[in-house]
Parts: structure tokens; sequence; C-alpha cells
């Protein structure tokens, strides 16, 4: 066995109040009565104190109490140390607690749709700690001490499960890929011209392009080169930076489309019967945070909604100088 060693040599500090007490009354009878003790319990903590320390802290005198030297060094650091401690302890108590609603969703709803609008609560609401965990894999909330679930899904995965919005998927693009690109993009068959992002994701196939081919009568189509990625977010950011056209589920690329960062060339959009389901653990039930963050959540959906759409990307697309 390792020998192992105490960081701090100190008495049992439950002793150390008392001492204080009859340190600073120079009195047994009147520490007992501030700490509502008898004057023979005192007394038997300040033995029990000495024999720990090795030192005796009182001269014990007919009708009078006096402080040894050892008792008076005692005295100055526990006062000092008893200060400190209970200001401290004052300081946390007047601080308001941080309350936290923990949550899980996949990583591209929390890179694309929650994360660039989760400032507005966080301005509203200082005092609530939202933490995202951002993953593909379904999490038990019970079990994960996890209060909310955002999932896409044929249904809610719980009876109680609310239904937040559906969405469409169409090709998505930066507007300078077509501004600069050799051939012109205006039908589908065009996209034999340029790269195709691909999400390789067991778990979304609803994001397929050869299903959105064959719904358009494009039977063995193949661009001009693949580039494959693990993450959506990651994808469509490839997208924005021009290395490809991807398939864009909106609302999650709505606002990328807004600000003219991507573009929709082609009108046609496939209608996928998933949709995004919002899910509560049964212990967050109640819990004032987490009805805040629900209403938040509800209020931005409701408000994304009643935005104007944006332009197809045709109508935007930059002319290429002649």
């Amino acid at each position: 066995m390792g020998i192992h060693y105490r960081r701090y040599h100190l008495p049992p500090l439950d002793l150390l109040p008392t001492f204080e007490a009859a340190a600073r009354h120079l009195s047994f009878t009147k520490a007992g009565a501030e700490l509502f003790l008898t004057q023979s319990a005192v007394s038997r903590q300040i033995q029990a104190l000495e024999a720990a320390l090795g030192m005796r802290l009182f001269e014990r005198r007919t009708r009078a109490l006096l402080l040894t030297e050892a008792g008076q060094v005692l005295l100055r650091s526990t006062q000092e140390a008893l200060q400190r401690l209970d200001a401290s302890l004052r300081a946390l108590r007047s601080t308001p607690e941080l309350r936290a609603v923990t949550l899980t969703t996949t990583p591209g709803f929390a890179s694309l749709w929650l994360i660039p609008k989760q400032l507005r609560f966080t301005n509203a609401h200082p005092g609530i700690d939202v933490r995202t965990s951002a993953t593909n894999q379904v999490i038990d909330l019970a079990r994960g001490g996890v209060d909310l679930a955002i999932r896409y899904c044929l249904q809610s995965p719980r009876p109680a499960g609310q239904r937040l919005f559906g969405g469409k998927v169409a090709p998505v693009c930066s507007p300078r890929l077509i501004a600069e690109a050799a051939h012109p993009l205006v039908e589908p068959q065009d996209l034999a011209h340029f790269a195709v992002l691909y999400l390789d994701d067991p778990h979304a196939g609803w994001f397929d392009w050869n299903l959105w081919f064959h719904a358009l009568g494009l039977r063995d189509f193949r661009p001009l080169r693949r580039l494959h990625f693990s993450h959506y977010d990651q994808m469509i950011q490839a997208a924005v930076n021009g290395q490809g056209i991807a398939l864009g589920l909106d609302p999650l690329v709505r606002d990328l489309v807004r600000e003219g960062k991507l573009v929709a060339p082609f009108r046609k959009a496939s209608v996928p019967s998933r949709a995004w389901y919002l899910v509560r653990s049964p212990a967050a039930a109640g819990r004032a945070e987490v009805d805040a963050f629900v209403a938040w959540l509800l209020a931005e959906i409701k408000a994304e909604s009643a935005r104007p759409a944006a332009r197809r990307g045709r109508d935007r697309r930059p002319r290429r100088a002649s």
C-alpha cells in the first residue's frame, strides 16, 4: 500500500467555533449560551481541542479565564478563517442560482437552426443555461438526464411529442458557383456538369439524391463528381463555400438562402414525410426554465413562418460579365 499524506494538519473543525466563542467571551458559560450548549459541554470540547493540538489554549483561574499565547494566535487565525468563510457563503447565497436546460438534437439542426437564434433566448433569460448535445444518436432522456429532444422522424417518438414543423428538400448551392460555372444551371439535367455533395449518414434516409433524381425521371444519373460528408452541417458549409450542390432541407437552410449565401436554382422540391418533433423528459415537467425555453422555441418557429419566403435562386443569380 502507498503512503498517504494529509494535505492539511488540522484538528476537528467542528471544535473551532466553540473555541472562538469561548475565547471571545473568555467564558465557557457565555459561549455555551451563544451556542445553545451547556457550560460542561463547552469545557469538554475545549479539552478535546487542546488534546488534539497538544497544547493549552486557556489559563483557568478562579473566576477568570485567560488565553495563553498559543490561544491568542489560534483565536486570530480562527476568526479570520470563519469571517472569510461566512462572507463567501453570504455571497453565494445572494447570487441567483443558474438554472440549466439540457437538450439533445442533430448536429445539423443545432448548428444551422438553433445556435444562430439561441443568443436571443440567452439575452432574454440570462439565468438559464442551455446545454446542447448535438448527436445523431437517439438518447434515452430519462437515463441520460436530458430535458428535451428535437428529432427529425416519421412520427412523434412519444405520444406526447409535439410537432414543430415539416420541410422541403431541394438542391441548393452558392450563387458564386452558378455565376462562375462554364455551364448554365437551369434544369436538373444540368447537374451533370457540377459536383454533387452527398451525406453518408445511415439515419438520413430522407437525404437521397437517387430518390430525387428518380422523382424527376433522371435514371442512371451521374454528376461530374461526388463529394461525401458525414455531417449535414459540414456538407451545407461546403455548399456555401462553392464546393458543389447539396440537397437543402428547409427550414434548416432558409436563413442561408434569405441571406444570399445559398440559392435554390430549381422550382422543383420534394416534401419528405418526416418532420421535426419536440419531446420532453418526464423529469422536465413543471420546471419553469424548461417551459421558458419551449415557449421561446415555439415563438421563434411562429415568427419564422410569418417571414416572407426568400426569392428563387434564378432571380438572385448574379449576371455574368459580358
